[in-house]
Protein backbone atom coordinates (compact mmCIF):
# COMPACT_ATOMS: atom_id res chain seq x y z
CA UNK A 1 0.00 0.00 0.00
CA UNK A 2 1.20 3.51 -0.83
CA UNK A 3 0.85 6.83 0.99
CA UNK A 4 -1.38 7.98 -1.85
CA UNK A 5 -4.11 5.60 -0.61
CA UNK A 6 -3.97 7.18 2.86
CA UNK A 7 -4.20 10.70 1.46
CA UNK A 8 -7.25 9.73 -0.61
CA UNK A 9 -8.98 8.21 2.43
CA UNK A 10 -8.50 11.27 4.63
CA UNK A 11 -11.51 13.57 4.84
CA UNK A 12 -9.32 16.69 4.74
CA UNK A 13 -5.96 16.45 3.05
CA UNK A 14 -5.08 20.09 3.73
CA UNK A 15 -2.01 20.84 5.80
CA UNK A 16 -2.22 23.34 8.63
CA UNK A 17 0.76 25.69 8.54
CA UNK A 18 2.09 28.56 10.63
CA UNK A 19 4.94 30.96 9.93
CA UNK A 20 8.29 30.57 11.71
CA UNK A 21 7.65 33.89 13.47
CA UNK A 22 4.32 32.70 14.95
CA UNK A 23 4.39 32.66 18.75
CA UNK A 24 4.29 29.24 20.39
CA UNK A 25 1.13 30.34 22.27
CA UNK A 26 -0.56 31.08 18.91
CA UNK A 27 0.54 27.72 17.49
CA UNK A 28 -0.86 26.00 20.60
CA UNK A 29 -4.19 27.75 19.97
CA UNK A 30 -4.21 26.46 16.38
CA UNK A 31 -3.50 22.91 17.62
CA UNK A 32 -6.36 23.14 20.12
CA UNK A 33 -8.86 24.71 17.71
CA UNK A 34 -8.13 22.24 14.91
CA UNK A 35 -7.83 19.29 17.33
CA UNK A 36 -4.54 18.22 15.75
CA UNK A 37 -1.18 17.18 17.18
CA UNK A 38 1.19 19.09 14.94
CA UNK A 39 1.50 22.08 12.65
CA UNK A 40 3.84 22.47 9.73
CA UNK A 41 6.03 25.56 9.77
CA UNK A 42 6.11 27.26 6.39
CA UNK A 43 6.56 30.93 5.67
CA UNK A 44 4.93 30.63 2.24
CA UNK A 45 2.32 27.99 3.16
CA UNK A 46 3.77 25.50 0.67
CA UNK A 47 7.45 24.87 1.35
CA UNK A 48 8.15 22.94 4.57
CA UNK A 49 10.55 24.76 6.89
CA UNK A 50 9.86 22.69 10.01
CA UNK A 51 7.30 20.95 12.17
CA UNK A 52 6.07 21.73 15.69
CA UNK A 53 4.16 19.20 17.77
CA UNK A 54 2.28 19.21 21.06
CA UNK A 55 5.15 17.19 22.47
CA UNK A 56 7.66 19.87 21.48
CA UNK A 57 5.64 22.49 23.33
CA UNK A 58 5.12 20.35 26.44
CA UNK A 59 8.81 19.43 26.62
CA UNK A 60 9.82 23.08 26.47
CA UNK A 61 7.19 24.07 29.04
CA UNK A 62 8.65 21.46 31.36
CA UNK A 63 12.23 22.55 30.72
CA UNK A 64 11.92 26.33 30.78
CA UNK A 65 8.44 27.25 31.95
CA UNK A 66 5.68 29.32 30.41
CA UNK A 67 8.08 31.91 28.97
CA UNK A 68 8.51 29.66 25.96
CA UNK A 69 4.95 30.52 24.92
CA UNK A 70 6.15 34.00 23.98
CA UNK A 71 8.90 32.68 21.72
CA UNK A 72 8.58 32.07 17.95
CA UNK A 73 7.92 28.51 16.82
CA UNK A 74 11.25 28.62 15.00
CA UNK A 75 12.94 28.31 18.40
CA UNK A 76 11.44 24.86 19.07
CA UNK A 77 10.44 23.40 15.72
CA UNK A 78 12.17 20.41 14.19
CA UNK A 79 13.80 21.70 11.03
CA UNK A 80 15.54 18.47 9.99
CA UNK A 81 12.40 16.96 8.49
CA UNK A 82 11.82 13.34 7.57
CA UNK A 83 9.37 13.39 4.67
CA UNK A 84 7.79 11.00 2.21
CA UNK A 85 6.04 11.22 -1.15
CA UNK A 86 2.65 9.90 -2.23
CA UNK A 87 4.55 6.95 -3.81
CA UNK A 88 6.23 5.94 -0.53
CA UNK A 89 5.21 2.59 0.92
CA UNK A 90 3.12 2.62 4.08
CA UNK A 91 5.31 -0.14 5.55
CA UNK A 92 8.42 1.95 4.91
CA UNK A 93 7.10 5.06 6.62
CA UNK A 94 5.80 2.98 9.53
CA UNK A 95 9.35 1.73 10.06
CA UNK A 96 10.77 5.27 9.83
CA UNK A 97 8.22 6.62 12.32
CA UNK A 98 8.86 3.77 14.74
CA UNK A 99 12.65 4.05 14.55
CA UNK A 100 12.58 7.86 14.74
CA UNK A 101 9.93 7.90 17.48
CA UNK A 102 7.72 10.47 15.78
CA UNK A 103 4.04 10.40 14.85
CA UNK A 104 3.64 12.83 11.94
CA UNK A 105 5.28 12.75 8.51
CA UNK A 106 4.89 15.48 5.89
CA UNK A 107 4.16 14.35 2.35
CA UNK A 108 6.23 16.47 -0.04
CA UNK A 109 6.51 16.52 -3.79
CA UNK A 110 8.60 18.93 -5.85
CA UNK A 111 9.49 20.73 -2.63
CA UNK A 112 5.83 21.47 -1.79
CA UNK A 113 3.65 20.14 1.03
CA UNK A 114 0.81 18.04 -0.32
CA UNK A 115 -0.33 16.36 2.89
CA UNK A 116 0.63 14.87 6.20
CA UNK A 117 0.25 11.30 7.44
CA UNK A 118 0.03 10.34 11.07
CA UNK A 119 0.93 7.15 12.84
CA UNK A 120 -2.81 6.66 13.37
CA UNK A 121 -3.43 6.95 9.61
CA UNK A 122 -0.74 4.34 8.95
CA UNK A 123 -2.08 1.90 11.56
CA UNK A 124 -5.63 2.32 10.24
CA UNK A 125 -4.44 1.61 6.68
CA UNK A 126 -2.48 -1.46 7.81
CA UNK A 127 -5.49 -2.83 9.73
CA UNK A 128 -7.76 -2.26 6.73
CA UNK A 129 -5.31 -4.09 4.47
CA UNK A 130 -5.07 -7.01 6.91
CA UNK A 131 -8.86 -7.27 7.10
CA UNK A 132 -9.12 -7.40 3.30
CA UNK A 133 -6.43 -10.10 3.13
CA UNK A 134 -8.20 -12.11 5.84
CA UNK A 135 -11.51 -11.90 3.95
CA UNK A 136 -9.83 -12.95 0.69
CA UNK A 137 -8.14 -15.93 2.34
CA UNK A 138 -11.39 -17.00 4.02
CA UNK A 139 -13.14 -16.75 0.66
CA UNK A 140 -10.49 -18.94 -0.96
CA UNK A 141 -10.71 -21.54 1.82
CA UNK A 142 -14.50 -21.62 1.65
CA UNK A 143 -14.36 -21.94 -2.14
CA UNK A 144 -15.99 -18.58 -2.97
Amino acid sequence: MLVQAILKSKADSGVVTVKASTLVSEAAQVLAEKRIGTVMVSDDGETPDGILSERDIVRELGASGSGCLNQPVSAYMTSDLVTCTRDSSVQGILEQMTEGRFRHMPVVEDGKLIGIVTLGDVVKAQLSELAMEKDALQGMIMGH
